[in-house]
C-alpha cells in the first residue's frame, strides 16, 4: 500500500487582511489564485476550490483564519492511494471525506488546528475534500454518499 503525505490547511477564498496576508511565507498562493469548482452533495453545493498539483497540494489551506460555511479544498490526485494529511500552519479546525473516482465518500475524519497527526482513510481514493469541521455531520453527509462535479484526476 503507497502512502501520501500531504499537508492539509487553510487559506481563505477571499483576499487576506494585510495582518494575515504579510504571515503567508513568500512564493505561497493566495486563496483566490486557486482554481474553483462547484460540487454538490445531495442537496448542498460547495465552493471549491482545487488543488491538483504538488505544490498546491503542500499548501492546502495553510494559513487561513477561516472559511465560508460551503467553502472547502478539493485535493486530487494523480495516483488512486491511501492519502494521509496533516494540519501542519493549518489555523482552523477541518472535517475531510476521503473520496474514490467514482465520488463515492469512503471515509470522514475530524482534524484538530495546527496538529501534525496523520490522518490517514482506510480505503485508497484519488480525491479528498476538506470542509469547515462538523460540516459532513451537521449535513448527515457520510461515508457512501456522492460527491458531483469531481474535475478529472490526471
Amino acid at each position: 500500500m503507497v502512502r501520501a503525505c500531504v499537508i492539509a490547511a487553510v487559506l481563505p477564498f477571499a483576499a487576506l487582511p494585510l495582518a494575515q496576508a504579510q504571515t503567508m511565507p513568500p512564493g505561497a498562493k493566495q486563496p483566490s489564485d486557486f482554481p474553483r469548482a462547484k460540487l454538490t452533495a445531495g442537496m448542498y453545493v460547495i465552493d471549491a476550490a482545487v488543488a491538483a498539483n504538488d505544490a498546491d497540494r503542500e499548501q492546502g489551506l495553510m494559513y487561513r483564519s477561516k472559511l465560508g460555511a460551503n467553502e472547502g479544498m478539493l485535493f486530487v490526485f494523480n495516483e488512486n492511494a491511501v492519502h494521509c494529511f496533516w494540519m501542519k500552519n493549518t489555523l482552523i479546525p477541518l472535517s475531510i471525506a476521503f473520496i474514490r473516482a467514482d465520488g463515492t465518500i469512503t471515509d470522514i475524519d475530524e482534524m484538530q488546528a495546527e496538529t501534525e497527526n496523520n490522518h490517514c482513510p482506510r480505503n485508497n481514493g484519488v480525491y479528498a475534500l476538506e470542509m469547515p469541521k462538523g460540516w459532513f455531520a451537521a449535513k448527515g453527509i457520510k461515508p457512501g454518499t456522492q460527491i458531483k462535479g469531481l474535475p478529472s484526476a490526471q
